[in-house]
């Protein structure tokens, strides 16, 4: 069974994103209404999606300590790939035990967070055998 991880830590948060080539951003139409706020945001993978913004690093975690976000995540799919799932919740409200002895900033979730994370990796896995079945037309293309 895969399990999602809250954290708080930037480091943490920006290692996990930069290594599956991903970016900070936020949903272009909440941009601009607070100060404190850069709007509603996301992590952009590769390709850069029309309804979302790219913000600075800075601007991503002003965002989301003004607003007492958790990042929630998944290292590894249950078939041991790298996963992408990710969340962003209330810090309150991610029932959380701490996993890491002394920083308390990592903490193992529970509860529908590992439902999400594991209908994750069940969309992963869907997107893993489309993605074989296209390679598999192509090579039939290209035998022909």
């Amino acid at each position: 069974m895969s399990r999602a991880i809250a954290t708080t830590d930037h480091q943490e948060i920006r290692r996990w994103v930069e290594a599956r080539n991903g970016h900070p951003a936020v949903v272009k139409s909440t941009q601009g209404g607070n100060s404190a706020s850069a709007g509603l945001l996301r992590i952009d993978f590769d390709q850069p999606e029309q309804s979302l913004g790219e913000v600075s690093w800075d601007e991503f975690f002003e965002t989301f300590d003004s607003n007492q976000l958790a990042f929630l995540y998944q290292d590894k799919t249950a078939s041991g790939r790298k996963s992408r799932f990710n969340k962003f919740v209330n810090r309150d409200a991610v029932d959380t035990q701490d996993t890491e002895e002394g920083s308390g900033r990592s903490r193992q979730a529970s509860g529908q967070d590992e439902v999400d994370a594991e209908e994750a990796d069940e969309d992963d896995a869907l997107e893993e055998d489309e993605d074989f079945d296209d390679d598999e037309d192509e090579d039939e293309e290209d035998t022909r």
